[in-house]
């Protein structure tokens, strides 16, 4: 098809006409004739040209995080010889990048590197890839594309915390600051359930499966200490800034990381329905893709939520809550649903204490402080801490 070039000049071609038809001047359309066989002929010559290739392409390193830079690798393969080839990859909202190849030989793989900041956090889509074949003249191209689209997940920041809170299982004579248990389940037979995207395959139980046609899976009683809810306050009117939200969710994503190695399987609660639970490698890649996502809701009832939760009959070794600026619904949350956990955090994106942070500390939680210019490991260390300390006092 013509260019933006090409219809200029067919554009410039029909006013010479008009001209010639007002002036009677032959040189008017002998240049207007001119113009509109240059772009039949780049026409012609692109249809010929019309490229036939083959898009791969590559994203490392596989995890990316808010701030970080992604190197991303397109290979092309063209099935026919091709001059003066220009490749775009868009990647969505983030910006595109423009290959020029004078020429191409068939077979002959052609590889093209450029770099993407990640940010903000979100899914971006990179492609398809589309390659672009002008004439000589440029008034006329062909493109070509073979709708190859990845996805780059950008997770939020996440920090590296040291310190457990200090857990109790079933014996509530036994208390530990770690979990001493597989990082994928339990250890007891319970039941057998339908597959769900991120299951571990190796629970997939064959025999099962090929009787009822469908993969079921072990499903294994996870130990009550090694349980874990992680609940981000998903309301706008919690945090004072945008700012304070983001920090919020990197407290969520840091806190999530940092149990799941530990030995606990968190579930990440964030006002949108129950999360996978990360209790295998790919389920905690669906954990940390939800909170690359995840946005503050306006006009929620956080109480009516919390409720719906613990109606779900959660319970375990670990609550972690995580909000901006705790207010008395954070305090009735914790209340509720500190009653089935053994020990609760409140992460809160903020310096300073309130008389809601207060009162979450003399009803029993560890507090975590930390606004959005701090770090959250530094606070998080030195509240684990105090809090063994107190343990070991008392």
């Amino acid at each position: 098809m013509p260019t933006v070039r090409g219809w200029a000049a067919l554009g410039a071609a029909l006013a010479l006409a008009l001209l010639w038809l007002a002036f009677g001047e032959t040189l008017l359309l002998a240049a207007a004739v001119f113009l509109v066989v240059a772009v039949l002929i780049g026409l012609i010559y692109v249809r010929q040209a019309a490229p036939r290739v083959r898009i791969g392409r590559s994203i490392t390193p596989i995890q990316v995080y808010d701030g970080d830079r992604a190197i991303v690798e397109v290979s092309l393969t063209s099935r026919n010889r091709i001059h003066h080839a220009v490749t775009e990859d868009v990647v969505q909202r983030l910006g595109a990048a423009v290959f020029v190849a004078d020429r191409i030989d068939p077979g002959e793989p052609m590889v093209a590197r450029y770099e993407v900041l990640c940010r903000p956090r979100g899914v971006y889509q990179i492609g398809p890839a589309v390659v672009r074949v002008c004439d000589p003249f440029e008034v006329a191209e062909s493109a070509a594309s073979d709708r190859t689209i990845d996805r780059l997940v950008v997770y939020p920041v996440v920090e590296d915390l040291h310190g457990l809170p200090i857990t109790q299982g079933q014996d509530p004579n036994a208390s530990s600051a770690r979990a001493s248990f597989s990082l994928t389940s339990g250890e007891d037979f319970y039941t057998l359930r339908s597959y769900e995207q991120g299951d571990d395959l190796r629970q997939v139980h064959w025999p099962s499966s090929a009787h009822r046609g469908e993969l079921m899976i072990r499903q294994l009683e996870t130990p009550w200490q090694s349980r874990a809810l992680i609940v981000l306050d998903p309301r706008v009117q919690a945090y004072p800034t945008h700012e304070a939200f983001e920090h919020a969710v990197r407290a969520t994503a840091s806190v999530t990381r940092h149990l799941f190695r530990n030995g606990f399987s968190p579930i990440v609660w964030t006002g949108e329905g129950m999360d996978t639970a990360a209790s295998s490698s790919d389920a905690y890649a669906i954990v940390m893709e939800g909170l690359a996502t995840v946005q503050p809701i306006a006009d929620i009832d956080f109480r009516v939520f919390v409720q719906r939760l613990r109606r779900r009959g959660l319970a375990g070794g670990a609550l972690v809550l995580v909000t901006g600026r705790p207010d008395e619904p954070t305090v009735a949350a914790f209340r509720l649903l500190s009653r089935d956990y053994h020990k609760t955090v409140v992460m809160a994106a903020t310096q300073h204490d309130n008389e809601a942070t207060l009162q979450l500390r003399r009803g029993g939680a560890i507090a975590v402080l930390a606004g959005p210019a701090a770090k959250w490991a530094p606070a998080w260390r030195e509240a684990m801490e105090h809090a063994w300390s107190t343990a070991a006092a008392g």
